[in-house]
């Protein structure tokens, strides 16, 4: 427990921080490797996988292996999990599917805006398709004729020409669409997304599951799923009669005064199909005294006896008996979400398992599941008969678990100090305890800081009965698009938008209201005050953790063209953006001019302002300047998300023309003016 003030954070462990620093901005966390010549002497990789989903071939032999850090699909023996070969595919792979008849395997590259069509015979990249922006997920139909595509930021799914990669048209999904599950006869597929669809302000998250006709390639149906906020996998039965989605159902429309009562997250799985009469069932997850933070994976046994879903933040997967499932929502009345008395119906063990557990897939006889650790590099094989954990597998070439379980040997002997006050000295592991490798020890030391700082990140352990953890509000590390009422500041006073948590690091200060004057003071003294209710974090973990917000770089952006040059419009918008003037000639002053408060590289001149859009429930009407860096993903806007569109920001909320002068421009020039905002 760290039992000193932030001020003397800042002189130990964050001055180890600051230096630490300057080498992870050189090599962002998103880079597959990091490699360091130590005396002229050979480098040494260090290469995290980060596996996120796993498929076995169809006949059985193999197990794919998605590497999402790693930019590989790593192949193994299926029996003995023994690599076979890694094969690069694009840059941050989110999902993958075989074809049909199991000789091509797709991979959606999220950062490349491509999918690698793979040959299962050769194991190599075939082809290497253009698609829509950030796919996250692929699937062909089975008669072999359409890919699928889900897009995260475009919304939509493509289908393309399964033979050539030739778009054939987009359909309209949910925001932020991610992951597609084919129904058990493939005649249908389920497309989930992890931001709510945009809404009336200060009103439940509404959310969807979009049901799509293979053969068609049509929208045939949208299963709504209200108060939903982020879905993730869904998992069909084998005879089709079952379908189970795994989502977050947010508290965020009352305050979070105290966490220990009530929570701000209820964990949960919507069932559809015959099995629960045809209709949506939402069933919570959570125990009365112990929650299943992000539930991300799910998989059904053949015999559909067991139901398994991987809770990211809990580090564990839950078994769930079937038939136990269906029997008690015949004999109960719903609503059965908030009831924290109702998994101990059928939720009957809680398998621990590796950081942050994404995907999981079974075996062909379903006797043994396999769940892919992101964070640990490793997957835990899962004995689906007696519910333990029968081996972990670890990755080929995961040099980097050595390092973190060695560091960790030191870190416990540092914090087992009489004083429990660590030196910044021993932030380091000493050149003597080195056994194995020439490589200079501090790049092991920061590679694997930020490593553990993503752990810390992703977990649910900190905070009361395990409810959440930072990767609940910033999802996969960015936003979740939702408003939140969070400091006992009284009730519904001061609703605050949550922000991109992309390239901040020369963005301080932090909240609306300008009141963090660091990253080290928002995570650490503002988070255990209003999140985790204790002093949680000792000074290294801190150190790890701001290390790791603070290396997240801005994904690619989708508006600005690979040349750097700006289109027609653009131009335009800039213009408007730049100028000094108003369309009658008169002079704009200064403070009220766009690229004032919006100055530098980041669009921010990092202080407050009063731009005329306090409400009520604020208690001040000045504002942190916001950051400009990918602005078209981050609706709503404003300090309280009130503004649903760029276009509300002017139309709307600035009658004063206050926040810039915009009330001479048309309809047109606002529109060109948002197009040129969309390429910061």
């Amino acid at each position: 427990m760290r039992r000193f003030a932030i001020s003397r954070f800042r002189t130990s462990a964050g001055a180890c921080l600051a230096a630490l620093a300057a080498t992870f901005f050189c090599a962002s966390a998103w880079n597959s490797t990091a490699r360091v010549d130590a005396a002229g002497e050979s480098g040494e990789i260090l290469n995290y996988a980060s596996p996120v989903e796993m498929l076995f071939s169809h006949d059985g032999t193999q197990l794919y292996v998605l590497a999402s850090q790693s930019d590989e699909v790593r192949v193994l023996n299926a029996v003995t999990y023994v690599p076979i070969k890694s094969i690069v595919v694009g840059h941050s792979p989110r999902g993958f599917s075989l074809s049909a008849h199991g000789r091509r395997l797709f991979v959606a590259n999220s950062w490349d805006d491509t999918v690698s069509v793979i040959d299962t015979q050769a194991l190599d990249v075939i082809a290497t398709w253009r698609v829509g922006a950030e796919p996250s997920s692929v699937v062909e139909d089975r008669a072999g004729k359409y890919l699928f595509v889900a897009n995260r930021i475009s919304d939509d799914v493509a289908v393309l020409d399964a033979h050539t990669g030739a778009e054939v048209k987009r359909l309209l999904a949910g925001r932020g669409a991610s992951y597609i599950t084919p129904s058990a006869e493939g005649q249908r597929l389920y497309v989930t997304h992890i931001y709510p669809n945009p809404g009336p302000e200060r009103t439940p998250p509404e959310s969807e599951i979009t049901v799509i006709d293979t053969a068609r390639a049509e929208v045939v149906d949208r299963i709504p799923l209200h108060g939903i906020a982020g879905v993730f996998h869904v998992a069909i039965s084998a005879d089709g009669r079952l379908g189970a989605a795994a989502e977050l159902h947010p508290k965020n429309l009352v305050p979070l005064a105290h966490l220990e009562h009530g929570g701000a997250f209820v964990d949960t799985l919507t069932l559809f199909g015959a099995d629960v009469g045809g209709k949506s069932v939402e069933i919570p997850l959570d125990e009365l005294d112990r929650y299943s933070a992000r539930p991300f994976g799910v998989a059904i046994t053949p015999d559909k006896s067991r139901m398994f879903v991987t809770c990211g933040g809990s580090e564990a997967v839950l078994a769930i008996d079937v038939p136990h499932l269906l029997r008690y929502l015949r004999t109960h009345r719903g609503p059965y979400a908030e009831d924290l008395a109702a998994s101990a119906n059928y939720v009957i063990a809680r398998i621990p398992v590796g950081h942050d557990p994404r995907g999981a897939t079974l075996t062909p006889d379903g006797r043994r599941l396999l769940v892919a650790n992101r964070l640990d590099d490793s997957i835990s094989v899962i004995d689906t008969r007696t519910d333990r954990i029968i081996s972990t597998i670890l990755l080929a070439g995961s040099r980097q678990l050595w390092s973190m379980q060695f560091s960790d040997r030191i870190f416990s002997a540092v914090n087992d100090r009489p004083n429990g006050k660590p030196r910044c000295s021993q932030c380091h592991i000493d050149e003597r305890h080195r056994q194995d490798s020439p490589m200079d020890l501090s790049m092991r030391k920061q590679v694997v800081a930020l490593r553990r700082g993503e752990q810390t990140f992703y977990t649910a352990r900190y905070s009361f009965q395990g409810q959440i953890g930072c990767a609940n509000c910033h999802i996969d590390s960015t936003f979740d698009g939702l408003e939140w009422d969070l400091e006992p500041d009284g009730f519904g006073r001061n609703i605050v938008d949550n922000r991109l948590l992309e390239d901040i690091r020369d963005t301080a200060p932090y909240k609306w209201n300008g009141g963090n004057p660091d990253v080290p003071t928002e995570c650490g003294p503002r988070t255990e005050k209003y999140f985790w209710r204790s002093e949680t974090y000792d000074d290294v973990t801190l150190a790890d953790l701001v290390g790791y917000i603070l290396s997240l770089p801005a994904r690619p952006n989708r508006w600005r063209m690979a040349s750097g040059e700006l289109t027609t419009a653009q131009e335009r918008g800039k213009e408007l953006f730049e100028r000094t003037k108003d369309k009658f000639g008169y002079p704009i002053p200064l403070a009220n001019r766009c690229n004032y408060c919006h100055s530098g590289p980041l669009g921010t001149d990092q202080k407050s302002f009063d731009v005329g859009t306090k409400k009520p429930t604020d208690d001040s009407g000045l504002f942190d300047t916001p950051q400009l860096t990918n602005i078209a993903l981050t609706g709503p806007y404003l300090h309280d998300g009130s503004a649903r569109t760029l276009e509300e920001i002017w139309t709307i909320y600035n009658p004063g023309d206050k926040h810039g002068r915009t009330n001479d421009l048309t309809k047109d020039e606002l529109n060109d003016l948002i197009e040129y905002l969309r390429t910061r």
